[in-house]
């Protein structure tokens, strides 16, 4: 399992990904979720994705391979984000239809995954989606500015208790980072590292792409200061009175 969450906001966009694949007691694996292609200042687009481990790994290096043939539709030629999502969507139909194809006869494998695509293609706004195993797709709104894949529940909190269409984008990463960190103090399966971006609006660029390991600074910061803030916060409550 895993937990990745993405943003679009006024300003920006913002992007935040574990990368633990599988959790055992004498098994961790780590992969990255978070994927970035890349024109300086033609387009920036950001892929994540959640789901069985060998279905996205495929996905990635199709489009990946694709995109270095200027010959085909790929991430990096497609006129628009739309198109650009229906690209992934198909793909994603792809592969799983040829490993379910593939399969012994009585096999329970769930190759199903799901990705986030953000980012902006010059000549349009900035734009995100969430595409589904069945490789159609929904789009971020202002209503519903974010959207998170994978292990979700426990991080949302967080997310709809602060987040709005026009929070700064600095804001918008720290309250990713905490719903990262609600969700890797509750569940076994979503880890560190953290692969974070910050995508300013008509920048064109992935400068601001980060790893975010255990001794993090900052990210130390934010753990300490929202996990004593919440006990502090607990501790004033009024007394019990039913």
């Amino acid at each position: 399992m895993t937990y990745c969450v993405a943003m679009r906001l006024s300003s920006g966009l913002v992007f935040a990904s574990d990368s633990r694949t599988n959790a055992g007691v004498d098994h961790i694996s780590t992969f990255r979720k978070l994927h970035v292609f890349q024109q300086d200042g033609e387009r920036t687009l950001v892929l994540q994705s959640a789901g069985n481990l060998a279905t996205t790994q495929s996905i990635i290096s199709l489009l990946l391979r694709r995109s270095q043939d200027a010959e085909r539709p790929s991430l990096l030629n497609a006129p628009s984000l739309y198109e650009a999502a229906s690209l992934v969507g198909e793909t994603v139909r792809e592969v799983i239809q040829r490993d379910s194809e593939a399969q012994q006869s009585g096999s329970t494998t769930d190759f199903s995954c799901n990705l986030l695509l953000g980012g902006q293609i010059r000549g349009e706004e900035m734009r995100l989606f969430h595409i589904y195993p069945q490789g159609n797709f929904i789009e971020a709104t202002r209503d519903t500015p974010y959207f998170q894949i994978g292990e979700s529940k426990y991080g949302k909190p967080i997310i709809d208790r602060v987040l709005n269409y026009d929070t700064p984008l600095e804001q918008a990463m720290q309250c990713a980072l905490i719903s990262l960190d609600s969700t890797l103090r509750s569940n076994l399966s979503v880890g560190l590292p953290l692969d974070v971006m910050i995508y300013p609006r008509g920048s064109f660029s992935s400068a601001q792409q980060y790893r975010i390991t255990e001794d993090h600074p900052h990210f130390s910061a934010i753990r300490k200061g929202w996990g004593e803030g919440l006990v502090s916060i607990f501790k004033q409550l009024p007394p019990l009175a039913l």
